[in-house]
């Protein structure tokens, strides 16, 4: 009697082991949300957009990986490039900079150029 009971507590314990196990490796490898920016439309004035309402853009010297990886173009690995890049040479001076980071050329900038900037 004592002997069965043993085995069914080592079963149990096994199953939680595995059940517990299971889960975390789904939520470690699953992958992850992407993450969107949504920009409010610019106010209009008699019928005429106001130039002086412009998107908030993202500061390419301060923004952590996470916020870059919402640029268009950037993942995980061109974000820490980033971050590598001004931690190296001191920040960007100016948003063409960006283009001196491995892997982000011509087509990369022209489709951010407008959402990023280099803060005060």
């Amino acid at each position: 009697m004592a002997r069965q009971r043993f085995w069914t507590l080592i079963i149990i314990l096994l199953a939680a082991v595995i059940v517990t196990g299971g889960i975390t490796a789904w939520q470690k490898y699953s992958p992850p949300h992407p993450i969107e920016i949504s920009l409010p439309p610019a106010p209009e004035l008699d019928g005429e957009v106001n130039p002086a309402e412009l998107p908030q853009r993202i500061d390419i010297n301060r923004a952590e990986a996470w916020l870059l990886e919402a640029l268009p173009g950037i993942g995980e690995s061109k974000a820490q490039a980033i971050i590598a890049y001004r931690q190296q040479n001191g920040g960007f001076g100016h948003i063409i900079e960006i283009t001196n980071v491995k892997g982000i050329g011509p087509t990369i900038y022209e489709d951010i150029k407008d959402l990023i900037t280099v803060g005060d």
